[in-house]
Parts: C-alpha cells; structure tokens; sequence
C-alpha cells in the first residue's frame, strides 16, 4: 500500500493518515495509519464512487525488485480442516507459479531504479509452508507478520516476497491485505511481506463472484495478492515509485477489471498503473467508472 493512504470505509467515508513504526525484535518499517502499528487500510470503493487518480507515478529514489523469491505461509488452526481449505492453498501456489514470466507481472516492468535497472517477471517461486498454530484473532501488527516469517523461514532470501494468509475473518478492520519490509532480529537480509486475511464471505474484498472452477474466498485473495505482489516489485521500501498523492501502481487501479486473466488457471486480477499507457492514451479505465483515467493495463 501506499506511504500516504487512501482509506475507503465501507460506508462510503475517506480520511488519510500516515504513521511509522520499528519493532523492538524485528526491524519492520510499513505505510500504516491509524493505531501506532496497525498497517494501511484499503477496502473496496462504494459502486457509485467516482474518482481521477492522476497525474503519472514519480520515482524517489529508492530500490525495486529486478527479480524476487516467492513463498506463502499459511498460519492458523483451520488450514489442517479440508472444509476451511478447499482450493485456497492451491489456488494461490497455481497463481504464484503462473504469474512468473506472465503478461500481468510484465505491467510492472517499465518502472527502473537509479542505475536503470528494470522491475521484471523474474521470480522464483518455493513450495509454502503452513504453522498451524493459532493466527492472530484480531487485526495483527506489523511485528506479529514479520515475525510469523522469521519463525518459519529458516533463510529468509533477500528480497525475498512472503506472504501471510491467516484464518481469521477481517472484523471491522478497514483493509484487505498490505505489504511491508523488514528483516530478522535487526540483520540478516531484508526482505518484502505481505500480510492477508481470510476472505471468505467477505463482499468489501470480493472480486465479485466465484472465478471458474475457484471459490470465491480464493479468487479475492488471488486478486488482492497481485496488488501486493506488483507494490512489493516497484516500491518494496516505500521510497521508489509513488504518485504525487503517495499511492503506488496497483493503488492507482484498485479495484478495476478489464476481464479475466487467463494465465494458465484463471483469474480476475485488477489492472496496474503504467505511466507509458496513460501517456499514450492506450490503458483502460474501470468499466464500473470509478475511474476515469486511461492509465491501467493488466498484461492482456
């Protein structure tokens, strides 16, 4: 998510807020607001929103991901129940081994760092790995994730992306998912996570229905999980690519579906920003209006 962040309550209600935080055991820095630790907060757009997300992305200065490591950690008591599970563990390894070298993680790729090296589709992608103790009830904090991947990466690999998806239902919490840096215990390699809640049921997370042959549960978690992913590859330390207003490429098109992705299993991913489409007039804008400038592409 972004530095400065745009806060959609389900109620129709926007309010920003930008706050910081350093864990005492684990060094982890995030774009949260609200409560000194709680993270960015995002939730789907009221249908009659209407809003112009422009002008282009600025870069900051800081690093992107020229390649990255992918790993999901699934935490929590329900992920041993076949009834809890379904397809969302395999849903999302398919999406994670599909993305690599897809059109859709090509979207991220016109965006550099200061020696002109490029954001690519180069991704390894290793086998995830389950804790099934008891997740977090309640809205974690930054420190809790980040130590839920240090606990269970033996390595973590640097620059690596690790994404937490958790049992436990959103609540009255005000986002879907975020992402942050950080390391272990102060040293060792610094890498990207990503934390997710459970999205079952839940309308203010919803692609909208089920995708296919997916649950819908999972096909909300495929699609938020891309929005992270594409955050992580072009402003991993919050300090590269961000607009004017401080939101990142997948900020700019949340929410915003030209059609199906195909991949290889099919899926409803929303668009990312490209300064190259909106200067060229060649993206799309949401066919639902709530965004109106051309500026979103989503590798088709």
């Amino acid at each position: 998510m972004t530095r400065t962040a745009l806060r959609w309550l389900l109620a129709g209600v926007v309010a920003l807020f930008t706050a910081w935080a350093v864990a005492p055991a684990v060094v982890a820095v995030y774009d949260g607001i609200g409560n000194p630790d709680e993270p960015y907060r995002w939730v789907k757009p009221p249908a009659n929103a209407k809003t112009t997300k422009a002008p282009n992305l600025i870069y900051h200065g800081g690093p992107i991901l020229t390649k990255t490591t992918t790993q999901a950690i699934f935490w929590g008591t329900s992920w041993k129940d076949p009834n809890f599970v379904q397809d969302k563990m395999t849903g999302l390894e398919s999406f994670y081994t599909d993305v690599i070298g897809s059109g859709y993680a090509n979207t991220n790729s016109e965006y550099t760092q200061a020696d002109g090296q490029h954001v690519t589709s180069a991704m390894t992608h290793l086998p995830a790995l389950t804790d099934l103790t008891a997740a977090p009830s309640r809205a974690p904090r930054t420190a809790q994730i980040l130590g839920a991947v240090c606990k269970n990466v033996a390595n973590p690999v640097e620059n690596g992306f690790y994404a937490v998806y958790i049992d436990q239902k959103r609540g009255s919490a005000g986002y879907c998912a975020w992402h942050s840096y950080g390391n272990c215990g102060g040293s060792g390699p610094t890498f990207q996570f990503a934390f997710f809640f459970n999205l079952d049921g839940d309308s203010g997370c919803s692609v909208g229905a089920a995708v296919g042959s997916h649950q819908a549960g999972v096909a909300a978690l495929v699609n938020v999980t891309g929005h992270e992913l594409s955050e992580a590859m072009t402003d991993p330390h919050l300090d590269a690519w961000t607009d004017a207003q401080g939101e990142e490429n997948a900020d700019k098109c949340a929410w915003t579906f030209s059609g199906v992705l195909l991949l290889n299993s099919g899926w409803t991913i929303q668009g990312n920003w490209s300064n190259a489409a909106y200067d060229a007039a060649t993206g799309y804008a949401d066919p639902a209006s709530h965004l109106t400038v051309k500026g979103c592409i989503d590798g088709h």
